[in-house]
């Protein structure tokens, strides 16, 4: 994938992740502040708020964890080294950086694990 075609859409992928994180965060919130306030209806709405405020918090981190994948993804473009491996500098196949444009691995790279 050429440069400027990936930096499009690692941007646009960027955009969309911190919109989503800034919703997540703000429901998670909600359903803090509704736990705090009591704001249930009956013994077995209890644990709603908490639950939903644990599915909150678990993708958020998730979404942190996408964003920061493609902040590096710029920062290897800016760097002159995208498209390669950042554990071996082997090529990512072009096939691989379509699918996703923040691979940092190659295919067996990121089957083989840490």
């Amino acid at each position: 994938m050429d440069a400027n075609k990936a930096r499009a859409r690692l941007r646009t992928e960027h955009a969309e992740i911190t919109a989503l994180l800034q919703d997540t965060e703000r429901a998670g919130e909600e359903d803090r502040e509704a736990e705090a306030e009591g704001e249930v209806g009956d013994s077995v709405d209890l644990a709603q708020p908490l639950a939903a405020q644990g599915i909150d918090d678990a993708v958020a981190v998730t979404l942190r964890e996408r964003l920061d994948a493609v902040e590096r993804a710029l920062k290897r473009l800016d760097d002159g080294t995208y498209g390669r491996s950042v554990r071996s500098g082997l090529p990512i196949p072009a096939g691989r950086l379509e699918a996703d444009p923040a691979a940092e691995l190659t295919v067996e790279e990121a089957a083989a694990g840490p």
